[in-house]
């Protein structure tokens, strides 16, 4: 019996992000090797988390270009997976995270981690956030002002 793969949309009809995630060992160089990939390639760095156990760790990173980053890091023989994540620019105050948090639970959209980017043109300080549903939490937060970057827009 043949199985084709299922094919799936190019694009979302909803503005979001891709995020690339590197299973690594918890060993001294690693994040300094993933970096290095990238120092002669025309991909930069966004933004970055690292969740680390004892054994292992999670590299989370947000790229201008992840067809390429993820092609680099495939080459590389890394184990990574890809996601979409909402990328939200954080209002001008002290209260921008507070609101947006408020947003996403008024919305019943449920946050799974959350980590800082800077957009690059702007200077803008931007908040990452993984979600349980990125179409219902990109919904609440638009219909609530807040602006939702597309990868395009990093």
């Amino acid at each position: 019996m043949n199985v084709e793969p299922f094919q799936t949309a190019e694009g979302s009809e909803y503005p979001c992000c891709r995020q690339l995630s590197i299973f690594l060992e918890n060993r001294v160089g690693q994040l300094l090797r993933i970096t290095r990939l990238f120092e002669d390639e025309p991909v930069h760095i966004l933004g970055l988390s690292v969740d680390a156990s004892v054994d292992c760790a999670i590299v989370r990173l947000l790229v201008d270009d992840p067809d390429t980053a993820h092609q680099i890091l495939s080459d590389a023989r890394f184990a990574l997976s890809e996601s979409e994540v909402v990328v939200v620019a954080l209002p001008a105050g002290k209260r921008g995270i507070l609101e947006i948090c408020s947003a996403l639970i008024g919305g019943e959209v449920n946050i799974n981690y959350v980590y800082t980017v800077w957009r690059t043109q702007e200077h803008q300080p931007c908040l990452v956030i993984q979600v349980d549903d990125v179409q219902g939490a990109v919904r609440v937060l638009t219909k609530r002002k807040f602006q939702v970057l597309d990868q395009h827009e990093l």
